[in-house]
Order: structure tokens, then sequence, then C-alpha cells
């Protein structure tokens, strides 16, 4: 059988611990032990590392290479088992720039930790090592095989997440492609291959999620999964990128795999889940992403892609929108565009959804005809008028915000208001959550999972 895929991700205060503890002034290798809990998706295990336990007193010895004592481990492994998390070792490479590759002696010291790590947690034991020049890391399981017999395996990307997404990626060789000479001259070779290596999820594949689909694959995206439980009907022709008459009744999802397919320069692998994302398959689907574009405009949807943005450290792009009628005349149109996750502002903080609505929405109420005509009919819980240049626009901003977060030069761009009335953008900065919100308190914490739809 395929070994399941394999990654590590970190929050920013994380990276700035192993980096303040192993970039020593005299230049000389360090070490250290830490914990981390497992992102289980539905092909991919993700290590979250979520604490470091630094040596103290005579732990380990530096002297041009490092080495630890049997006590430093016996007190990682004992902290281990109280917390039910796995022990992940890392050490560095003072000058080292790009993915370390290991050597003998580093592959020996890795491979006699493993039994003790499985043993005592009963998960593997989790290698990193951290390449000084340039702060990349690279990383590695050690899964068992059989009795004293430890196989390797390379995560395919080590993200750090906050208000940068900075992603490691193993080398690999690319065959030139002459169809991205264009994009390659806005972002470089290099900033291009670090956006399309990641994996993208869109939830929602209507007028915004549509044409996001449509940016990923002709920038080159490699794996995309697209959740969304619709089929296409009449209404949703107007606005929704790749749909024509022969799409009506088609899940959304299948139209838009089948046209991504045809429209991508180079090869893309695109999973596809008919559910929203309250389902079970759905979600863990986009626990295989590292970065997630919220395409829709529910706010039970809202609210679980929030809590699984924080719980798990995977950044979520939002994209909103209101068109305003007044006697039946267009008066204005608006609409933010953000990115959430781990050190910035969540969607609730952002009023992008208020959970009082977002039971609602679970509940089933903003699909009852009888509830939904007591409402302001100009409340954004059942206005749905839009038009394709808005959603074109949005879903443009979604990517450049996923785009700024990783590649900069300014990561944050914070909240981009736009008003179509004036033609005008408004942006705030983004001032982290606010005080008492309950997503700080989940941050980093795979544990947190949401209540599903019980209906």
């Amino acid at each position: 059988m395929r070994s399941r895929d394999f990654s590590v991700a970190m929050l920013e205060s994380i990276d700035s611990g192993l980096r303040g503890h192993l970039l020593r002034s005299d230049g000389q290798e360090d070490l250290a032990f830490g914990l981390y809990r497992t992102v289980i998706g539905a092909s991919r295990d993700t290590a979250l590392l979520t604490q470091i336990i630094l040596p103290v007193d005579d732990d380990r010895l530096v002297h041009g290479n490092v080495s630890f004592g049997a006590a430093y481990l016996e007190r990682v492994l004992n902290i281990a088992r109280q917390m039910n998390a796995g022990v992940f070792f890392i050490h560095s490479h003072p000058h080292g720039r790009g993915w370390q590759g290991m050597s003998e002696d580093d592959e020996i010291a890795e491979r006699r930790l493993a039994p003790a790590a499985l043993a005592a947690t009963s998960l593997p034991l989790v290698g990193l090592t951290m390449g000084g020049g340039d702060f990349r890391y690279s990383a590695r399981r050690w899964q068992r095989a059989e009795i004293r017999v430890y196989h390797r395996q390379d995560a395919e990307s080590v993200r750090v997440v906050g208000d940068h997404l900075s992603v490691s990626l193993p080398p690999r060789s690319v065959l030139p492609n002459s169809a991205f000479d264009r994009t390659e001259l806005v972002w470089g070779k290099a900033g291009r291959e670090v956006l399309t290596r990641l994996r993208l999820g869109i939830v929602g594949l209507g007028s915004v999620g549509s044409v996001v689909g449509e940016i990923s694959a002709r920038t080159g995206i490699e794996r995309l999964t697209l959740v969304d439980g619709d089929r296409t009907e009449l209404l949703n022709l107007d606005r929704t990128l790749n749909a024509d008459k022969s799409s009506i009744g088609e899940y959304k999802c299948d139209v838009a795999a089948i046209a991504l397919t045809a429209h991508a320069p180079a090869s893309i692998e695109i999973k596809v889940v008919n559910e929203k994302c309250d389902n079970d398959e759905a979600y863990a689907a986009l626990l295989d992403c590292d970065f997630i574009f919220c395409c829709v405009d529910r706010p039970w949807a809202r609210r679980i892609l929030n809590q699984l943005s924080y719980a798990n450290a995977i950044p979520i792009s939002n994209g909103g929108l209101l068109a305003r009628m007044r006697k039946g005349r267009f008066i204005g149109a608006d609409w933010h565009v953000h990115t959430v996750g781990p050190t910035r502002r969540c969607l609730q903080c952002w009023k992008a959804f208020d959970q009082t609505d977002a039971a609602l929405d679970r509940d089933g109420l903003l699909d009852d005809p009888s509830y939904v005509k007591e409402l302001d009919p100009n409340s954004p819980l059942v206005a749905h008028a839009n038009a394709m240049p808005f959603a074109m626009n949005v879903a443009s901003l979604q990517f450049m915000q996923f785009a700024a977060m990783v590649l900069g030069p300014i990561h944050n761009l914070g909240d981009c208001n736009f008003h179509a009335a004036t033609g005008t953008t408004d942006v705030t900065a983004d001032p982290g959550c606010l005080a008492g919100c309950v997503y700080s308190t989940i941050t980093g914490d795979p544990g947190s999972i949401p209540p599903l739809k019980a209906r």
C-alpha cells in the first residue's frame, strides 16, 4: 500500500523559539526536542509542532557537533506521555541553506531515537533540520516497518504560519514550460514554484470560487481540492465560469474540475468532494491543504472554516460581497477580502459571520421560506444580488492575498474593502482578534473538532 503523505507545520512563535535556541552566536550546531500533534487529513498526515522542550543544565554537550544525554530524552518522553503528544527532534546546520540532506551520523542518531519515541507515544519520531543560512527547514518521520527496522519518510513541505506563510520544500527537477514565461516575469521562477507546489482548497464553486479555480489552474497550481455540495442551476449561469446550459443538474465541483483540467497549462491533480464543508469527508480533505479559499456566503460554513483554520494552522482567504438596490435601481456594492489564520484577526472578529446566524444556518432555518420571509430583504443572510464583474474582482483579490502571504513583499494586506459606486478601496490594517475571542484559544490545537451539522 502507498504510504500516506506527510508534512510539518508550525506557528511563527515556534519558529521564533527554535531560531532563538538553535542559531548560536559561536556558529556551532545545537539541538532540541519538542512535541507535536497530528492533523489527520484524507490523504496526508501533518505534524503540527506545538511545544519546544529546551535543554537545561547538562542535557546536551556542544562540541562543534552536538550530543544529548539520556536524562534529557527521558524528560521529553515523560512530558510527551503526559500530554498525549508525539516527539520531534531538531538540530541545526548553522550555515546551511535550503532543504538540508542528512549525513550518515544524522540518520543513525534519529534512527536510534525512533523506537523510544514510538514506544512512549505510539507516534513516529519526527526529525527536523534547520539551515541557519536562510532559516529553512527539512523534515522526515520514522515509520516502523518491522521489529527494530524503521524507514525514513521525507516530508513534502514544512510550513510556518503567521502573518507570513513561509514554506520549505525539498528540491526537485522541473522541466521548463514556456506557457508560464509571463507569469514567471511577475513572481520569478522560484516564487511561482513555491506557489504552485502548495496544496490549495476552494470551498464554494459558484461565482467567486469558479474564478479562483481558473486563476489557480492557469497559474500552474499542481493540486487543488474542490468542495461544494450544490448542483448547477439556471440562475447560476450568468455568474459561474465554465458553466453552461449542459451543466444544469451537474455538481458545481464536477463542472469546474473538467474545465480546469482542460485549461491548465501543466499537469494538475484535482480532488472533488461534492459535499458541504461540515461533512466529514470534506473536512478531512481540507485538512490536506496548505491554504484554503472561502468562497461561500453562508455563516455556518464560515464558522466551520474559521475553526479549521485556527486549530490546524491553515490560512484561509475570505471574500464577502453585498450589492444594494433601491426602487429597482443599483445604488452600490461593497466587497471585503481578507486572509485569516493564526496571529491574524479571525472571520468572527472581522464580522464575516455571527455565531447566532451560524446556528440558524446550521439548523436549516435560512433554507426555510417561512422563516426567510420574515427577515429584512437587505440582510446579508438573504440578499443574493451579484454580477460577474463583482465576482471576478473578489476572486482576483483573494488570490492576490494568497500570493502576498507567501511571497510578499507585504505579507498581511489586512481587510480590503472595495466600493463599486465610488470606485474606491479602503484598507484596514489587521489588528488581530478582539479580546476574549474563543478562536485564539484553540490556535494550534487540532483536537478542536467542530460540531457537525445534525441534518
